[in-house]
């Protein structure tokens, strides 16, 4: 055996030793898209997220089909592979259903490291290919655990109030003070009125005044000032920043709400890592004007497609919130129907007592860690 003949059974032999890498490694991929995809549709229900894992399987499927499954096929060596014998104990326990989805998360992302890497020796077209995969399954692990982690922290809001200062601080106080009494889970300081000093002196006011609250504090438009007073989290609409560059000024931990007026603009905030969403508006408001009004069929589409909590905004109120509700929407966000009531510490309690006494059983959200 002269030296070409020993040069090319040794080729042959590491491409197949990296074909049977690569066979392993498209394997485990593939098992993993798929316990994600279940615990999207299954577990959250959530159609948008379903479609995208599943779009993720497929171009999986399509990438490795440029390797002959001969050759796969043929270098596969089950029976003799050492790792089939090799375990650790916590492989074989899951706290709940998102630790499930957690672990193979982590799983799909070194499978397809291990896929772009040997897929370098396999075929110089995959690499890319699979390297591509990798980047839109990250997008995937930020939405889906960016919805987990949402769905656990606004499990108990149902209802958010929109209030500008007031014409005082006294008057901005009493006002904030009724909503609490009632049980107001989220209240939205919004004022474009307010020069900034005085803008910050009522967010810090909310601030200190649900301190020993369960409240949430929201700033609209301004991740500056909710970042200055340690609000719980920022409301961004269509014409602001965007949620990138405002999880840069308020970091990681707070929440971003994002108002959607289109299920196309509710899907782009999902993956771009928003916590919540506004949907709408419903309904004509007194305290905004709007071109076009989606209506109860975009919260029908919303409701239908999209776990990630979600508020319905745009002149909503005790008359028209079983209209509301019944889209399955169930959480909302108000401004005049409170803040111009009467007394708005009892219409706030009495919006809270409709939703959830129509409030329809919802699928279990696992804990998270």
């Amino acid at each position: 055996m002269d030296d070409t003949e020993k040069s090319d059974i040794g080729a042959f032999a590491s491409r197949a030793s990296a074909m049977r890498a690569f066979d392993a490694a498209a394997n485990r991929t593939s098992e993993g898209l798929r316990v994600i995809e279940d615990f999207v549709r299954f577990v959250l229900d959530d159609a948008h997220l379903t479609q995208l894992a599943k779009e993720l399987r497929h171009d999986l499927t399509a990438a490795c089909a440029d390797v002959p499954w001969p050759e796969r096929f043929a270098a596969r060596e089950t029976q003799s592979d050492v790792g089939t014998e090799i375990s650790t104990g916590a492989e074989n326990r899951r706290a709940d259903a998102w630790a499930v989805c957690r672990a193979s998360l982590e799983r799909t992302k070194q499978s397809l490291r291990s896929l772009e890497e040997f897929g370098k020796v396999v075929s110089e077209e995959l690499a890319p290919q699979f390297e591509a995969l990798r980047y839109r399954l990250y997008t995937l692990e930020q939405a889906v655990a960016g919805t987990q982690h949402s769905l656990e922290r606004l499990a108990g809001v149902r209802l958010c109030v929109l209030v500008d200062g007031g014409d005082s601080a006294n008057e901005f106080e009493t006002l904030v003070g009724q909503l609490l009494s009632a049980g107001v889970e989220m209240i939205q300081l919004r004022d474009k009125r307010l020069a900034d000093a005085e803008l910050v002196e009522r967010a810090r006011l909310l601030r200190q005044m649900t301190h020993n609250s369960p409240a949430l504090v929201i700033i609209n438009d301004r991740p500056d000032i909710a970042a200055a007073v340690d609000a719980d989290g920022v409301h961004l609409g269509q014409e602001d920043m965007g949620v990138k560059d405002a999880r840069k000024i308020v970091g990681p931990a707070k929440l971003i709400g994002v108002s959607t007026h289109t299920i196309k603009q509710a899907r782009s905030a999902v993956v771009d890592g928003a916590n919540y969403l506004g949907a709408g508006p419903t309904f004509p408001s007194s305290t905004k004007s709007f071109d076009a009004f989606p209506g109860l069929e975009f919260l029908l589409q919303v409701a239908s497609e999209i776990r990630m909590p979600t508020l319905a905004i745009g002149g909503i109120n005790a008359a028209n919130l079983t209209e509301v509700l019944e889209t399955g929407c169930c959480r909302i966000a108000v401004s005049s129907a409170i803040a111009a009531a009467e007394h708005p510490g009892s219409e706030a309690k009495n919006l809270r007592e409709m939703i959830e006494s129509s409030a329809k059983p919802q699928a279990s959200v696992p804990a998270g860690s």
